[in-house]
């Protein structure tokens, strides 16, 4: 990829200019790990579940401690650089692996994610994309609104001629409890701009992430 440059004053040598950077930070209040732990222990008490003895006496706080990571987001530069080169063709992520949590019974609901963009004046690095997904993974959520967060943040932030997320879980909340229905994964995809309006683009995202066109 070709680069700009800026020149220093008094200096004969350009310089890369630095990429643009946007601090992603968590959103929410900090976890007060002291008393998620208290909370825990009486709720197992409340279901009859005794943490006296030596194996089940640190239970509480492992609770706590599992579901604050569950629900705090790594804060990240999201890095766009120049599309020097206007590249216009899909940029796709695939199989990003996926964990978060169902916000009506806490339960976890894990699988994979697929997250393109057709680039216009930015292009993203790659990792973030992956970042980006993990930050709105990490709260009480569920997948329908996951999958349209994603989609409306690069869309808001990169500006891209299209966007698309494509989401498979399998959620235990629905395998574990209730129904039982082991195996089951469910779908879902938001596809905007080029990629939801031109048709040739859609086919081509779908089926690379597995869909019918």
């Amino acid at each position: 990829m070709s680069q700009q440059y800026a020149a220093l004053p008094h200096s004969s040598e350009p310089i890369p200019q630095a990429p643009a950077l946007h601090v992603v930070s968590p959103v929410g209040q900090e976890a007060d790990l002291a008393a998620a732990e208290q909370a825990a222990a009486q709720f197992l008490r409340a279901l009859g579940i005794s943490t006296d003895s030596e194996s089940l006496r640190g239970t509480p706080g492992r609770m706590a401690r599992a579901y604050a990571e569950l629900f705090s987001p790594r804060p990240f530069d999201l890095t766009t650089f120049p599309n020097d080169e206007g590249y216009d063709e899909l940029v796709l992520a695939r199989n990003i692996p996926l964990r978060s949590v169902c916000e009506h019974h806490l339960l976890p609901f894990v699988g994979t994610a697929h997250i393109g963009y057709l680039p216009g004046r930015r292009i993203l690095g790659l990792s973030k994309l992956a970042r980006i997904l993990e930050h709105f993974a990490c709260r009480p959520q569920v997948q329908e609104r996951l999958t349209k967060q994603v989609a409306d943040w690069l869309q808001s932030h990169l500006q891209p001629k299209g966007v698309g997320v494509v989401i498979q879980a399998e959620h235990t909340c629905m395998t574990l409890r209730g129904v039982q229905a082991t195996g089951t994964t469910t779908m879902t995809s938001t596809l905007l701009g080029l990629l939801r309006t031109d048709a040739r683009s859609r086919s081509e995202f779908l089926t690379l992430t597995g869909l019918p066109g």
